[in-house]
């Protein structure tokens, strides 16, 4: 095997190995200050940090579990018995298995000399379905408890060293699943040279500074009106909800779990852009961000008329250049990004079910639908090939 693939397929592992570690240590982190919290008695904001984890947690076993039911036939043998996966996705731990899986077929095909295309294909089945995860657990749990502490230190004046640690290692799991996810939809090209380095450094940069502002905003809302700001976000979450069903979804493969789908993805859109239906994209995107920049004037004129000044003593008049200095140049990177840097692709229409017709050493090299689609959104189609199809969501 060349060196070049070899050592790609190596870093793919190390890639794989750090995104794993970065989810535990900001589990620990987040463990670390609820344990605080309740040592100092701050009952209510250990059980904030715990509530989070928890629902962010259970929604990611039930993603994980009905994939992987939903998966062909034979496909992940050998795995454990049903009934030991069920155990395990009960006991919260389906993500770290799938973890766990995707490294071990990491480091099998790289001891490889020369890997089969279906061992190929078979690890980035996992990677992706992973980085997917990943995703969803950031918007779930990371976001919302860097919002928190965020909040708590406004709020009270005070920064102790496990809230420091917290901060940190939320931003560290924001930026990894957010360069995850788009090398993920870079796996999912038909030619992947097409995206260069260059172009998902600017599509990192245009996420993060647009989301960062929006994040900024809800913790000082959180921090002047901690008793609406679950009211807002119930509020605007059914309006997400609503707006998401509105363009008809069909990203999971069952109707019950579709829902599921829905309430993650307006989870996602309260703080950050995700296109959910092919077509249009330019008009929705625009809507969204109207949407969010007027929900957060709106927030911003509440504590001009209530409070010039946070409880905490900082002024809002340091904060808010800050926010909207990064909101600026978010929003210029992205229109460079789009305009210049976003590649279009020729998408085979029979390239994106289960598996493909290509068969290695009598099996079908298998192909990750749930990521193929959201590729297919994200990376247009060629105007001079178009091609009718189902696609679903993009980051």
């Amino acid at each position: 095997m060349p060196w070049s693939p070899r050592t790609a397929l190596l870093w793919d592992l190390v890639l794989g190995v750090l995104g794993t570690a970065a989810f535990l240590i900001d589990l620990g982190a987040d463990l670390w200050a609820a344990g605080q919290y309740v040592l100092s008695g701050r009952y209510l904001w250990a059980a904030l940090v715990l509530a989070l984890l928890g629902l962010a947690s259970v929604a990611l076993q039930l993603f994980s579990w009905v994939w992987l039911r939903a998966d062909p036939d034979g496909l992940h043998a050998p795995q454990p018995p049903g009934r030991c996966l069920a155990l395990l996705h009960l006991l919260q731990l389906g993500y770290l298995y799938r973890c766990a899986q995707g490294l071990r077929q990491g480091l099998f095909v790289w001891r490889q000399e020369v890997p089969s295309e279906f061992d190929l294909a078979y690890a980035d089945f996992l990677s992706l379905d992973i980085s997917m995860l990943r995703l969803f657990e950031t918007f779930l749990e990371t976001t919302p408890q860097l919002v928190l502490v965020l909040a708590i230190m406004l709020q009270s004046g005070q920064a102790e060293y496990y809230q420091w640690v917290s901060i940190c290692t939320s931003f560290l799991g924001i930026s990894w699943a957010l360069l995850d996810y788009h090398r993920a939809l870079r796996t999912c090209l038909p030619s992947k040279a097409l995206l260069r380095l260059g172009s998902s450094v600017i599509c990192f940069l245009w996420n993060l500074l647009l989301l960062w502002p929006r994040v900024l905003v809800v913790a000082l809302f959180s921090a002047l009106f901690p008793r609406y700001v679950a009211l807002h976000f119930l509020g605007l979450w059914l309006v997400l909800l609503f707006w998401v069903w509105l363009q008809g979804t069909d990203f999971m493969p069952d109707p019950c779990s579709e829902w599921l789908y829905r309430g993650t993805v307006a989870t996602i859109l309260y703080f950050s852009w995700f296109n959910v239906a092919e077509g249009h994209t330019r008009g929705r995107a625009t809507i969204h961000l109207m949407f969010l920049l007027s929900d957060s004037i709106l927030m911003v004129v509440t504590w001009v008329t209530h409070s010039t000044w946070l409880p905490s003593g900082v002024p809002l008049q340091m904060l808010l250049p800050v926010g909207g200095t990064c909101f600026l140049l978010g929003l210029v990177l992205r229109l460079v990004y789009y305009h210049w840097l976003h590649p279009s692709c020729r998408w085979e229409p029979d390239g994106v079910d289960g598996t493909q017709g290509l068969r290695s050493e009598g099996h079908q090299r298998p192909q990750n639908r749930r990521m193929a689609r959201l590729a297919q959104n994200f990376f247009p189609k060629t105007r001079d090939e178009p091609w009718k199809g189902e696609v679903n969501g993009v980051l």
